[in-house]
Parts: structure tokens; C-alpha cells; sequence
């Protein structure tokens, strides 16, 4: 299968960027395709490994060495089938996943690993322009009705699924479009929100219904939706914004990032005016928070035109290279440059937030920082220690906080009687999906906290498939096996 020595004679290639001054005058995307050749050449390098690494590291189960070998054959429209075999959204991991496929890619050993990611967006993208993506329809309806509340990725894979199993699904948003944080958190310049509207397009002409602006436990009655559908599933996501108690967190120009994206998102979309976003044109800006959320704080800066963009992450700058203790095939915590960095950023490691300064009329002027170490200690958990002597003045207008998400709201819980963790997501476990509430589920961020697009999709899938068995006493649609790599 594959090509025979094919990583020996092509080296990877990656997606080259539009050059940074062109790219931040808009909020198009910016990378240029690879050649249909040059994609083939990257299916080539696939080993066919004897143990496929890069398949029990995704959290999908995608079989990457299959539709490789396809793209090698360019037989395109099977490898369409097969990526879709276990992922409802390629083209959004195509482009937003982390690919913890690659950091396990045998070939990554000792060379660059295969370009998976890149493959699996050539492949949906050449799906679509071809025509090969349709609407799946049902041959049967059961009868049965479920409620998916929540239209980000999790949602949007139950309610696919469970669509094909042939029930009824209605979708609740509460925001005016459909998508969740893939419209509202993730910047046009990584995803352009027209991806989004083309699968919903799929999606309601497979049957699917969608009801925006419809906030469950607020102005919909949780308890009539749950009169109303045989099933209903959670996936509204981890939303609680982490804050820092800290003094001036109240100032005038203090503002939490999904705030400042969700804004800006919409101005993008023609919903809102520039002059009613939070701008950061002509401001001294400081992101505090060293993930993906802070670095499309700062693309998002840059092409308001900021005059400084400054980072902040309190954890150490990590290695450049994979650490000794996170040896292959385990997802390495290195050092990551994103395209936003790259556009014009500096960067501080191990600095913590003491203060927000500001002036006579609550506006923010100013932060005030120290140096923080950590120490390790076998069998503890780490401790954080201030650096004496290093405390130190920032200037700035906008300061963002990136610092993620602490859990679920508690509406939907509180009305529903549904029992939460200690971190305040949902209580539900992969068994099979289900609440302490019979016939009400949960999958996402919703129930496992902050975590990535592939996992919501996959619990999108799992979940489907444990409420397809609740109605029906058995299910056909699949499920993965549990065979992936263990997190450390």
C-alpha cells in the first residue's frame, strides 16, 4: 500500500503564507494551496506503518495510512470516503486541528512527519468543488424527536449522526447564527465562516432543523424542550470565562478575549459596525494568556492596526524541541509559533499579572508585572514563586484575557436538576453519554471542560451513537474502539 520508499524520495511540504503586509489588511484566509502533484507526493511519504500510530493518537480514529494511500493513487473520491467514515467536519480540522496525528507519525522519528493535516483539507475541499458531497438523507424516519442544544462541532456531529439514524433533530443556538465557537471564537483569517455555512447547507438540506436565537433556560423553557423530544443532547460548550482577581480588573479597557473576537467576528460578517467592536487601532495592546485564543488575540490586533502587541504566558517558555519526558508518540509541549506571532508580537514567559493601573476616569493606563518561577517537586504539585525585584510598568490601552474557560454555565444544569464535577461540566462519562436525568446527554466541552475541535466532534459521534441505543434499544452508527494513545 502506498508508495514503497515514497518518504525517501519526497520530502514534506507544507502550505506556503501570503507575506505578512498583505494578509493583515484583511481577514481572508492566507495560505496558498499545494499542487494536486505536490499532495500526491505528500500521501506518498505515508510508511504504512505495521502499528499506525498517527490513527490511535487521533481523537476521531481516522484512518490516515487508508485515505493516504488513496491520495498516492489519486483516487480522491474514495479517499473522501473514508476520511468521512469518521469525521463529520474535515474541512474544519483541515484547518484548525492541532494534528496530534503528526507529533506521533512514525516518520516523524527521524524525519519531518507526513503533512496529514494538509492532506485531510485537500481531500474535503476537492470533495466539495467536485460535487461528491451530498446530503445524506435518511431512508426511514423512526418517529423519534431529539433536541441538540448547542450548534458548535459537538453538536453539529450528534446531530448529524443521529439525523442518519433517522430521528428528527432539531438544533437550539442562542446566538443569530449557527456554528458556536467555530463563528464566534475562531477568526476568518484561520476559518472564513463561509466553510461553516456551506456543511450547514448539507446538513439542513439532510433534514436537519435549525432554531437560532434560541437561548435554552433563558427564552426557551428547558423542561418544555424536554417534554417536547424523546432525547436531548448538551453540547453548549465550556463558556465561563477564567478572570484574574486582581486590583483595576474592573477598568475601562480590561475585556475578556472571546469578547473582543466574538465582536469582531460579527463586524467581519456585516452584522456590527467597526465602531461598536472593542478596537485595538492605535492602542498599546497586552494579551495575557499564551494559547490559540491569545494568539488570535493578536493576528485580530494586527489588523486593527495596534501600535504594540504585547504576550504574556505565566508558565515557562517551553523547548524548542520535543522534552525528554513527552518522548514519541505522545503530544509534545514545545515551543509554538502561529502565523499570528509571526505578524508581530513579543513574547515574555514566566510573568504573572499583579495589578491594572488606571487613570482619573476608570481607563486602564498601565499593568503591573513580576517574574515568576517554578519549582518541581517529585510527588507535589508545582509551586509558583515570585522572582524579588522584579516587579515592572507596562503602558497600555487594551489588555485582553486569554486564560480559557473554567467550566460549563449552570443554567441548563440548574433547570434540568443535572449533578456537575468539581470542575463544573456536566456529569456524564464516555460509558454511554448519559446524565443523571434519564434521556438527557452530554458530549463537548460541556462535559469534559476546554478542549479541542476533534474532540468535540468525536464526542458528537460517540454520544450519537448512546442515543441512538436509548431510543431504539441498539444503534448501527459506529463508534471507535478504545485503542488511543493515553494523554500524559
Amino acid at each position: 500500500m502506498g508508495k514503497i520508499g515514497g518518504f525517501k524520495e519526497y520530502s514534506r511540504a507544507d502550505e506556503s503564507n501570503i507575506a505578512v503586509a498583505e494578509r493583515v489588511s484583511n481577514y481572508n484566509e492566507f495560505t496558498v494551496p499545494l499542487s494536486k502533484e505536490k499532495i500526491k507526493e505528500q500521501g506518498s511519504r505515508c510508511m504504512d506503518c505495521g502499528i499506525p500510530f498517527c490513527h490511535s493518537s487521533c481523537p476521531l480514529g481516522n484512518l490516515i495510512p487508508d485515505f493516504n494511500d488513496m491520495v498516492h493513487q489519486e483516487e480522491w473520491e474514495s479517499a473522501l470516503a473514508i476520511l468521512q467514515s469518521t469525521n463529520n467536519f474535515p474541512e474544519f480540522t483541515g484547518r484548525l486541528c492541532p494534528a496530534p496525528c503528526e507529533k506521533s507519525c512514525v516518520l516523524g522519528i527521524i524525519k519531518e512527519p507526513v503533512a496529514i493535516e494538509n492532506i485531510e483539507k485537500n481531500i474535503v475541499e476537492r470533495g466539495f468543488a467536485e460535487g461528491w458531497i451530498k446530503p445524506q438523507k435518511p431512508a426511514n424516519r423512526t418517529g423519534k424527536t431529539v433536541a441538540v442544544i448547542g450548534s458548535g462541532p459537538a453538536g453539529l456531529a450528534a446531530a448529524q449522526q443521529l439525523n442518519r439514524a433517522g430521528h428528527t433533530v432539531t438544533v437550539f443556538e442562542r446566538d443569530n447564527k449557527v456554528g458556536g465557537l467555530l463563528r464566534y471564537g475562531i477568526p476568518d483569517f484561520k476559518m472564513e465562516k463561509n466553510v461553516i455555512d456551506r456543511r450547514i447547507n448539507v446538513l439542513e438540506d439532510e433534514g436537519i432543523v435549525f432554531k437560532t436565537n434560541a437561548h435554552v433556560g433563558k427564552n426557551l423553557d428547558a423542561n418544555q424542550i424536554k417534554a417536547d423530544f424523546d432525547a436531548v443532547v448538551l453540547c453548549g460548550g465550556a463558556t465561563v470565562k477564567r478572570n484574574i482577581p486582581i486590583p483595576g480588573s474592573e477598568l475601562k479597557g480590561v475585556h475578556q478575549a472571546m469578547e473582543f473576537l466574538k465582536l469582531n467576528n460579527e463586524h467581519v460578517d456585516g452584522l456590527v459596525d467597526f465602531k461598536d467592536i472593542l478596537s485595538a487601532e492605535g492602542k498599546n495592546v497586552i494579551v495575557i494568556g499564551g494559547g490559540d485564543t491569545g494568539s488570535d488575540c493578536i493576528g485580530t490586533s494586527n489588523r486593527h492596526g495596534a501600535t504594540s502587541v504585547t504576550n504574556f504566558e505565566i508558565l515557562s517558555k517551553p523547548s524548542e524541541g520535543r522534552p525528554a519526558n513527552q518522548p514519541w508518540p505522545y503530544w509534545p509541549m514545545k515551543l509554538k509559533t502561529t502565523s499570528s506571532h509571526q505578524e508581530g508580537v513579543e513574547r515574555f514567559f514566566s510573568v504573572s499579572t499583579k495589578e491594572f493601573i488606571g487613570d482619573d476616569q476608570g481607563n486602564l493606563k498601565a499593568l503591573k508585572t513580576v517574574e515568576v518561577e517554578w519549582i518541581f517537586k517529585q510527588g507535589e504539585r508545582p509551586q509558583l514563586k515570585e522572582v524579588p525585584n522584579s516587579e515592572k510598568l507596562w503602558d497600555c490601552d487594551l489588555v485582553l484575557l486569554a486564560l480559557g474557560f473554567t467550566g460549563a454555565e449552570k443554567t441548563l444544569a440548574d433547570q434540568f436538576g443535572l449533578e456537575m464535577d468539581f470542575r463544573t461540566n456536566i456529569k456524564a462519562t464516555t460509558k454511554d453519554y448519559v446524565t443523571n436525568v434519564p434521556g438527557i446527554f452530554a458530549a463537548g466541552d460541556m462535559r469534559r471542560g476546554q478542549s479541542l475541535i476533534v474532540w468535540a466532534i468525536s464526542e458528537g459521534r460517540q454520544a450519537a451513537h448512546h442515543v441512538d441505543t436509548y431510543l431504539m434499544g441498539s444503534s448501527a452508527l459506529p463508534l471507535k474502539d478504545d485503542s488511543d494513545l493515553p494523554r500524559v
